[in-house]
């Protein structure tokens, strides 16, 4: 039975991770949509990957759905540095979550994959058929491998219990709230703060890592967040699911667009002795918007310009006490 939603019912919703960069848009298009029973606990409320605090969260809040976006996760360096931790810990949370979940009784689980779960040569677009004809990029196959077994759980569950779990696949997200650290940040965070760093110091370039050549495609949080909650209302299938915009673009020609928005005007440098990982990434977002009826709405420039407006907005607000760690 399809779980019930405003405004027919108020459905008890977890969700995990719902005070990090994705999770905050989630739980804004759900209190958009009128989700009024919506509880997002902290890591200091209940420590997923300890087996007895996920049981007691999920006796204490009783929830019918559970949205699972807690996950540890950052850029290739933060990957290189800490493959173990990011397998073990995205490991344990989704397993243990989904379990108790089943034991519960929950009616539905929206388990959240990667684009880093797909094989490193995946012909392009990437096809969610293909999603197991080979092994993921290296530097961050870890933590791909880790969140492509909520995938495997999910449709076991679903075979031997009757268990309704599905599971998305964003591609690369950005937007208003990312994580801009110097040393944990993804791609476009990343480079955003590199040239707003350039034009307050003065400095005539900047440099960024690997080649420049490899391609990836983004996907505006908001939109991902509508894509999540579309499919929590309307898909309850075992086939995982591409969210994703579609579109493709070469990190060299991604770094001049962003040094344009910022209005850093130096020199862009590449680092060829780091890596570049996945030589391309691009999805086809055609199944999200066959079987739940989703697809990106908002263009990169806008998506950009949003990006960049909230970061310099951020910046000026910390003044003299700002540093990067703390976005």
């Amino acid at each position: 039975m399809p779980l019930a939603t405003p405004p027919n019912a108020q459905p008890r919703v977890l969700v995990t991770g719902g005070s990090g960069f994705l999770g905050k848009h989630v739980l804004d298009v759900f209190a958009r949509r009128g989700y009024q029973a919506v509880m997002a606990p902290t890591h200091a409320d209940y420590d997923l990957s300890d087996s007895n605090q996920v049981a007691a969260c999920i006796r204490e809040l009783q929830p019918s759905a559970i949205v699972h976006l807690a996950a540890v996760v950052g850029g290739i360096g933060a990957n290189r540095a800490r493959p173990g931790e990011f397998f073990y810990q995205n490991l344990v949370m989704g397993a243990e979550l989904m379990e108790q979940a089943r034991l519960a009784g929950v009616q539905k689980f929206v388990a959240i994959g990667t684009i880093c779960a797909y094989p490193k040569f995946t012909p392009v677009p990437f096809s969610e058929d293909d999603l197991w004809d080979g092994y993921p990029e290296e530097t961050n196959a870890p933590y791909g491998l880790a969140k492509k077994m909520l995938l495997v759980q999910a449709q076991a569950y679903r075979q031997q219990y009757g268990f309704n779990a599905i599971y998305l696949l964003p591609t690369n997200l950005y937007g208003p709230g990312d994580n801009f650290h110097p040393t944990d940040a993804h791609v476009i965070p990343d480079i955003i703060r590199k040239c707003v760093d350039a034009i307050e110091s003065g400095a005539r370039s900047i440099t960024l890592w690997g080649t420049g050549s490899p391609t990836r495609e983004f996907l505006f949080a908001r939109d991902c967040a509508e894509g999540i909650v579309a499919a929590l209302e309307r898909y309850d299938r075992s086939d995982p699911v591409n969210l994703g915009s579609g579109e493709e673009i070469r990190i060299s020609e991604l770094a001049h667009l962003i040094a344009e928005a910022t209005g850093f005007d130096g020199q862009i440098q590449f680092d060829a002795t780091q890596p570049d990982g996945q030589p391309r990434r691009k999805v086809d977002p055609a199944r999200a918007l066959a079987e739940f009826g989703w697809q990106s709405t908002t263009s990169f420039p806008d998506g950009l310009r949003a990006t960049v407006d909230w970061y310099h907005g951020v910046r000026k607000r910390a003044s003299s006490v700002y540093t990067p760690a703390t976005l």
